[in-house]
């Protein structure tokens, strides 16, 4: 039984039928709305990669941010960290990731004060990207520093 699925297996290895993986798009933005249970206050933000943000007490930082061409089936994925401020200011990891546009619900960042979930993955935003930081302290002054 076995010998006739390896040719089996081969034929169609042949013929190219290989499964097919759909193609992911990386974003620089990831569009985010966030919910203060307190004031019932919703916020929508845009952040960009590897930029963090203050929501509240929380501080979000997303890593990546991919979505599909219009031609597959939509599936917007956001890989974030996200930390809690105290009010001694110790900061605590309380969440890192996958996060799912279309099922907010999956992997929810787990919080008693704030609700946090992502929109959308975008190429650009109204809001201006970080600034860069300042070159390292031990390049030469007027050094370029880009890579």
């Amino acid at each position: 039984m076995i010998r006739p699925i390896r040719v089996l297996f081969f034929a169609l290895a042949a013929l190219g039928a290989a499964p097919v993986a759909a193609e992911t798009i990386g974003n620089p933005v990831a569009a985010f709305s966030g919910l203060d249970k307190i004031t019932g206050r919703v916020t929508n933000f845009d952040v960009y990669i590897d930029e963090t943000v203050q929501f509240g007490a929380l501080q979000i930082t997303p890593r990546a941010c991919y979505s599909r061409p219009p031609t597959e089936t939509q599936r917007t994925s956001v890989f974030l960290e996200v930390d809690q401020v105290s009010l001694k200011g110790s900061v605590t990891r309380i969440f890192t990731g996958w996060m799912f546009a279309d099922s907010p619900a999956l992997n929810a960042i787990d919080h008693a004060v704030y609700d946090i979930w992502l929109l959308d993955c975008k190429k650009s935003s109204d809001v201006p990207p970080p600034e860069k930081t300042n070159a390292p302290a031990d390049a030469a002054p007027g050094a370029d520093t880009r890579g």
